[in-house]
């Protein structure tokens, strides 16, 4: 008979002592638990001890967190945290160094769990903190030790930032200024600077007095790749915060110290590969630096403003050498009219009137002017081939730049925030100083060049465009590193191509729909479903590793979860960092019966969704959580790295519980595989068959993979 719910057996270890293996009543309070732990040793005061976790961060556990504990755990009884908050903040007023380093050493790690850092800050600990910091007297692993423990203790957001003193500020400031300071003083210090940006507005400020962007630049010069990740994410901290009048003024800063370029030969083309939060602080600095676009994208064009409409006038003059107009007002009114039509204005009396919509508004006419002076050539031949043309497939220059503008907007979401968790960063947009008006110069060119593959007319306008979108995004998903290699894929990407790419992804959906054909679709569905099923509850043997989301998203923590060989129990448990490779079941000290899962919850409908407000205003990160829900009243909780990471778990789980496998990736596999399998006996390949699914308990981990890219 298994025992009770409310029973958890767990051993007990005492420093000097046998440990305890007890069996712990969840209905009992915590309290006498602990007393009868500590009889069991002849200790005296219960009421000053507690019990905390043997392993991983070694949290305390209160009457909040007991539930959390497992069968087979192995606890620690330890003095409480009150206790060791006033031991080690007396420790760290002492006079002997040797002392006081140790007992900075221990409260960096304690200072992790929310229930000791409740009591520490209680007794104005973070106050003692700023003195050790503001005195100047520590230095080396003392002070490292004493702005890990300052950082940890303030990202618990008991204490406001607000509260933290100028001299502080200036303190901190000097260590990220200073030529020469040791890798981990410097990397915390950052962390703090960076953090007080985010949550303070006054703060901010005082930072912004102390350190500049320029000074920030240098530490993006050296081999370690977490200096380097700091020191970006504190200017796009900067950035983020900076009122909007004084972006601009940042920006070309950043392009004075020719930032840019820096990021580009010391991080993206340097030697060491680029971690992910790096690569998430390239996407923050990639759309800050789009963002600059918003007032122009949004900004109308005024009809009487004249130094407005001579912008268009320059384009004029540039595409047909308008130095020599006639004099006579009505001639040269007929003679501008037409050479708007031929530029492919919409309004041939006033093309003004062709930027008042927003977006793109006067963003638009900036990209056109853009090419027409540094692309001269180009945009001549752009305008004069298709304003000689008399068959009605002339492409209207004008129309197609507005509209175009206005879909690079929308695909690199100009003006809006930066995700959460999102990598997307696009190598090519560090290679030039102007990356944005390039782009636009190349993807310009590429409508001219769709139009003519699709012998297209005015009326197909909106179908050229769909074309040019799709064209844009395939290329952009394969990453080029430069806007040469953007042109090459761009190539590749002929009308032909997207038709026989569109082709070939509707295959499943249009063909064999005669009824023999559907009939041999269903019964070969079952034998590919199994096939699929198999291979996620493999991926599930094999495991995945999963981030942890705090407050401070460099210090990286991670977990790890896999499914037992004979999908009987999950294990799961924490790292200290990414592993390389499998993990095994013995570094994995928790563990859930599969027999005890309840249910599988997804987005909004995960505990950790509806308990962390900010994450659950992010759309990206909603997208990636779900949850196990499991007895007695239990939740696992998990946030995918992509979203095939996402699919093949959510996937698992439901195969592993016996529910049905809904998420895009499977529709899709079993689309491709079905197409696949049915092609081979239409062409009468008989002795070509689908591979027998593997036995229910694999001996070793996913034996087929899929490689469609969520990501």
């Amino acid at each position: 008979m298994p025992p009770p719910s409310d029973i958890v057996k767990v051993a007990i270890e005492w420093p000097g002592a046998n440990a305890q293996l007890i069996e712990i009543d969840q209905k009992k309070p915590l309290s006498s638990i602990i007393r009868e732990v500590c009889d069991g040793w002849s200790l005296s005061g219960s009421e000053q001890f507690a019990l905390r976790y043997a392993d991983g961060p070694q949290l305390y556990i209160t009457e909040q967190s007991r539930g959390e504990i497992k069968n087979g755990t192995i606890l620690r009884l330890a003095i409480s945290p009150a206790r060791a908050a006033r031991q080690l903040l007396d420790r760290i007023q002492s006079h002997g160094i040797d002392a006081r380093l140790e007992a900075l050493k221990e409260l960096a790690k304690l200072s992790a769990d929310p229930t000791f850092a409740t009591e520490f800050i209680n007794m104005d600990g973070i106050s003692t903190l700023a003195r050790l910091v503001e005195s100047g007297t520590h230095f080396g692993e003392m002070l490292a030790f004493t702005l890990t423990a300052f950082l940890e203790l303030m990202d618990h957001g008991i204490v406001s930032w607000d509260l933290i003193s100028l001299s502080f500020i200036k303190q901190i400031a000097g260590y990220v200024n200073q030529p020469m300071v040791d890798v981990s003083i410097l990397q915390r210090s950052l962390a703090i600077l960076e953090s007080m940006v985010l949550n303070s507005h006054s703060l901010y400020h005082r930072v912004a007095q102390e350190i500049t962007v320029g000074q920030l630049i240098g530490h993006l010069q050296v081999s370690n790749q977490e200096i380097q990740t700091y020191a970006i994410a504190l200017i796009n901290a900067l950035f983020l915060k900076a009122p909007e009048d004084r972006r601009q003024e940042m920006a070309s800063t950043l392009a004075q110290k020719h930032l840019r370029s820096i990021i580009l030969n010391h991080i993206i083309r340097g030697n060491r590969p680029i971690k992910a939060e790096m690569a998430h602080q390239l996407y923050v600095l990639q759309v800050l630096t789009f963002n600059l676009l918003e007032e122009r994208m949004m900004t109308k064009m005024d009809p009487t403003d004249q130094a407005q409409r001579d912008i268009i006038f320059e384009l004029r003059r540039i595409a047909f050498d308008g130095d020599n107009d006639p004099s006579n007002t009505e001639k040269r009114k007929a003679m501008y009219t037409k050479d708007y039509k031929m530029l492919g204005f919409t309004n041939h009396v006033n093309p003004a009137m062709d930027f008042t919509q927003t977006p793109p508004g006067m963003l638009a006419l900036d990209n056109m002017l853009y090419l027409a002076k540094l692309h001269q050539d180009t945009y001549i031949r752009i305008v004069l081939e298709n304003s000689s043309r008399e068959d009605k497939h002339e492409c209207p220059f004008g129309r197609c730049a507005i509209e175009l503008t206005r879909m690079l907007c929308e695909i690199l979401q100009v003006g809006e925030l930066p995700n959460e968790g999102c990598n997307d960063y696009h190598p090519m947009f560090f290679t030039h100083d102007r990356a944005w008006e390039e782009f636009f110069c190349v993807c310009i060119q590429l409508v001219n060049k769709t139009w003519k593959e699709m012998r297209a007319t005015a009326e197909d306008f909106n179908k050229v465009m769909q074309v040019v979108r799709e064209q844009i995004t395939r290329a952009l998903a394969l990453k080029p590193s430069s806007l040469d290699q953007l042109k090459s894929k761009l190539r590749a990407l002929s009308y032909s191509e997207i038709l026989r790419l569109r082709q070939s992804e509707r295959m499943n959906q249009d063909d064999f729909q005669s009824p023999p054909i559907i009939e041999l679709r269903e019964r070969i569905q079952p034998e590919i479903l199994e096939l699929i099923k198999q291979q996620r509850l493999n991926r599930l043997c094999e495991g995945s590793c999963f981030r942890k989301l705090g407050n401070r998203r460099r210090q990286e923590k991670f977990w790890f979860c896999r499914l037992s060989l004979n999908h009987k129990v999950l294990h799961y448990g924490d790292l200290d960092e990414s592993p390389q490779g499998e993990v095994p079941f013995e570094m994995l000290m928790d563990k859930i019966p599969v027999s005890d899962i309840k249910s599988v919850v997804t987005g909004k409908d995960c505990p950790h969704m509806k308990e962390k407000s900010a994450l659950k205003q992010n759309k990206e990160v909603l997208e990636l959580a779900f949850s196990i829900l499991y007895d007695p009243d239990e939740a696992l909780n998990f946030v995918a790295p992509n979203k095939y990471e996402y699919c093949i778990w959510t996937d698992g789980l439901c195969a592993l519980l016996g529910r049905e496998m809904g998420s895009d990736l499977t529709r899709s596999d079993l689309d491709t595989l079905i197409s696949m399998e049915m092609k081979l006996r239409l062409l009468d390949l008989e002795n070509i068959t689908i591979p027998e699914a593997p036995p229910p308990v694999p001996k070793e981990p996913s034996t087929y993979n899929f490689t469609y890219n969520y990501g």
